[in-house]
């Protein structure tokens, strides 16, 4: 009888309380991996890259003091900049990044645009940062050394006017 009883006041509880219903756990939803990346520029055929930085963006803050505040300061929002994008990739036979980069020492600033793309673990694009009017700013060549066994990295820095989130 006792059974009964317990087994009573157990279905008379609301379905949250009764400890013989089953809650399924929450979706997961786990982080991006930053090593799933693919690098797309306007006229570039082949460009695999091993890193990329500088996908950032910053406003600048003008102060402004009202006379009748004299305690307050406002905060208001100025003009916005762009990082230069920075890519890192091996040393190949391709040089068609030495070639954009030469036509802007050369006094021709070919601007293109571009995209850094990442990718979940089954390689669909999942975020998509893309930029405007670029040019190569930097190219830096690797540091060689006869007694390493690194790859030969060329940096390349890219001046933009833009940043957005596709």
């Amino acid at each position: 009888m006792a059974l009964s009883h317990a087994a009573a006041i157990v279905e008379d509880r609301p379905a949250s309380c009764r400890i013989d219903v089953l809650v399924a756990a929450p979706l997961r939803d786990d982080p991006y991996k930053g090593f799933n990346f693919r690098v797309e520029i306007d006229g570039v055929a082949l460009a695999a890259f091993s890193e990329v930085s500088g996908l950032e963006s910053e406003t600048a803050v003008i102060e402004y003091r009202v006379g009748v505040e004299p305690d307050t300061v406002r905060k208001l929002p100025g003009l916005t900049k762009y990082a230069n994008i920075v890519l890192r990739r091996g040393i190949t036979r391709d040089t068609e990044l030495w070639r954009w980069r030469k036509s802007v020492t050369e006094g021709r600033a070919d601007r293109r645009s571009g995209a850094i793309v990442l990718l979940d673990d089954e390689g669909n694009e999942v975020v998509r940062w893309t930029f405007v009017q670029g040019w190569i700013c930097k190219w830096e060549g690797p540091a060689l050394n006869a007694t390493g066994n690194e790859v030969a990295i060329e940096t390349i820095a890219i001046a933009h006017e833009g940043l957005d989130l596709a």
